[in-house]
């Protein structure tokens, strides 16, 4: 994680805590929302690594969950104990999903909802899985979220951006290794990051010791159809665009199609 572009590109071209505030952003946040209620007990005490400028944290506290948020941008840990630091049941500090600085089962539910595709080396992703592992408690899950081998396939598709040649000398990387690399700085084609493949989420998790509940796929089609994020300023039209979601959530032959992939796990309590 620790790599220039990244920083730059979080401090200085992208602003993430809009991101999911707005437009199809908030097709995700939903998701992610519905994916993570289902799992998480009552009261639960949730680390939220990579947790940003505190989005979702923001919802998490309102649920009655404590938080203790962790990221590696100072600047995210700043905006988000500017704006949480008054709630109670929030801390923060920076840190690294490799190395958290918090002791064995301290907590009930670790999200890694961001760190693991800034991590482009596997065994950096394996140490994040393992360190979530290490601080959740027996029985306790861990929600991870991964971006799809395929997304900036459909995304060069939906945005026009593949009919430029280094754009789709970027995918054809992307598909073939799963490292996003963005040579030419354009903001509109992310950072560095790693793209997963449906299935190596899972095998990540079971790797590190961890038992898989589900592995789901995040926002379906929807994601990539930029006139739908309209569909968020109306109750029932928003409820269509989710439901399309969820009902192939769990199709195998289609996890590949949404932006974004979540894998739940739980440690052994053996």
């Amino acid at each position: 994680m620790e790599q220039p572009p990244i920083h730059d590109h979080y401090d200085r071209v992208f602003d993430e805590d809009q991101r999911l505030r707005v437009g199809l952003g908030r097709l995700e946040l939903a998701r992610v929302q519905e994916i993570v209620r289902r799992h998480l007990p009552p009261a639960a005490r949730v680390l939220d690594v990579g947790g940003a400028t505190g989005v979702h944290a923001e919802w998490l506290l309102g649920d009655g969950h404590t938080v203790h948020l962790v990221d590696l941008m100072a600047g995210h840990v700043a905006r988000a104990t500017e704006r949480l630091g008054g709630v109670d049941g929030f801390t923060a500090e920076v840190g690294d999903a490799r190395a958290i600085g918090r002791p064995d089962a301290s907590f009930d539910a670790v999200l890694l909802l961001g760190p693991l595709y800034h991590l482009t080396d596997r065994a950096d992703r394996l140490a994040a899985w393992r360190e979530a592992r290490r601080v959740v408690v027996p029985g306790g899950v861990v929600v991870a979220m991964a971006i799809s081998r395929f997304a900036s396939l459909f995304d060069g598709l939906a945005q026009s951006y593949l009919f430029d040649p280094a754009f789709r000398a970027i995918v054809a990387q992307d598909l073939a290794t799963g490292v996003h690399e963005n040579p030419t700085g354009d903001p509109r084609w992310f950072t560095s990051a790693y793209f997963h493949r449906p299935e190596e989420l899972a095998q990540e998790a079971t790797e590190t010791g961890l038992v898989v509940r589900e592995t789901v796929g995040v926002e379906g089609m929807a994601h990539w159809i930029r006139a739908l994020a309209s569909a968020f300023d109306d109750e029932g039209a928003r409820d269509v665009v989710l439901d399309a979601a969820r009902v192939i959530e769990a199709e195998p032959s289609l996890l590949g199609l949404s932006s974004h992939l979540v894998t739940v796990a739980t440690r052994r309590t053996d």
